[in-house]
């Protein structure tokens, strides 16, 4: 039996050769054609599948049910040896992965095999959470294709709650880094980046008082860069459409002083406050009713003491640690995500 095994790139040597040694009579191609991350395997071991899943290297295994040559009519011919294995109240899903130049493209293979694997066997094409999976493996002159079950492994799954839930609706009060100019284009990077990543409401740079203007504006910089290198990321990696975090500079008091808001919680993470645990059900249920979330992170400095007056809650994270700068908006973000999920799921707040 053949199968395709998938690898980290520049990890297909490395697994190529474990796999030689569990079957010692296998055929074992690595990068085929070129391919990094692939490695072909031919062997006759009953067991061929389980040995090759033994290896740490591997990251998936897809058992080739038909190959044939790279045509798009020969692709859509197998649908005939394929649609023994869906059943009529299954659903699935065809997915192609094209390495070459051809005639056609990935979505004429979806489309035309699985409109035949659908007139086959009556069963509901499911893009997003299918039953089976008609893997298409394209590699140069010739297609692999493998039916498996639906991935255990999921990114976006009906059980999961969207985190925008509670992002889309947060603000992130962050003081700016000072000191040498480097260092603060440096730290503005990565608090670019991270208020980026989670695609928060606003990221507002608050200094406390009077600073150094070119300081301001490497850290600002920093900022800029940051949020560009996660803005193209997530432009190509999410299926939806990603929007640039607006980022202003306000003075840290005019931001507790503001009014106009709305219904908005003030938190204010430092070493002083009671911890997480303490507070958390109060805390998520202030967050759910919440028209804003406003979190305010310090740097090199915690946020002033005078503050803590005006705050809903002042928490501390972990106790008996200090977060670097750049550490402040994940940690904050991720620990404050973790209570509101779970206050989502008492309520029965679960789905996208």
């Amino acid at each position: 039996m053949k199968f395709i095994v998938k690898t980290q790139r520049g990890m297909e040597g490395v697994a190529a050769n474990y796999i030689r040694d569990a079957l010692p009579d296998s055929n074992v191609w690595p990068a085929p054609m070129g391919y990094y991350g692939l490695v072909v395997v031919e062997s006759d071991d009953e067991n061929a599948m389980e040995k090759i899943l033994e290896i740490p290297e591997v990251e998936r295994v897809l058992p080739v049910l038909v190959e044939v040559p790279a045509e798009l009519d020969a692709i859509v011919e197998t649908a005939e040896k394929i649609a023994p294995l869906i059943v009529k109240n299954e659903t699935f899903a065809v997915k192609t992965k094209r390495r070459g130049k051809h005639g056609f493209s990935s979505l004429d293979v979806n489309r035309s095999l699985g409109a035949r694997i659908q007139e086959l066997t009556n069963a509901d094409v499911n893009l997003s959470w299918p039953d089976k999976v008609v893997q298409v493996e394209i590699i140069g002159d010739k297609a692999y294709i493998s039916v498996l079950p639906g991935e255990e492994f999921r990114k976006f799954t009906p059980d999961k709650i969207n985190a925008r839930k509670l992002f889309r609706k947060l603000t992130i009060v962050q003081m700016p880094y000072w000191g040498d100019y480097k260092a603060c284009r440096s730290f503005g990077e990565k608090i670019g980046r991270a208020a980026q990543a989670f695609e928060v409401k606003e990221l507002i740079i608050a200094p406390k008082e009077k600073m150094d203007a070119f300081e301001v504006m490497e850290f600002l910089r920093g900022v800029k860069t940051g949020q560009e290198s996660r803005f193209r990321i997530q432009r190509e990696a999410y299926p939806w459409e990603v929007e640039r975090v607006p980022v202003s500079l306000w003075d840290l008091n005019q931001v507790v002083r503001d009014k106009r808001r709305g219904k908005r919680v003030l938190i204010i993470t430092d070493p002083k406050g009671p911890t997480l645990a303490e507070v958390k059900e109060k805390l998520a249920r202030d967050m759910f009713s919440a028209k804003e979330v406003v979190v305010f992170i310090g740097s090199r400095e915690g946020i002033p003491r005078g503050l803590f007056r005006f705050a809903d809650y002042v928490v501390d994270l972990a106790p008996y640690m200090t977060f670097a700068t750049e550490h402040g908006i994940p940690a904050a973000l991720v620990s404050l995500w973790e209570v509101y999920e779970e206050y989502l799921r008492g309520i029965g707040g679960v789905g996208p």
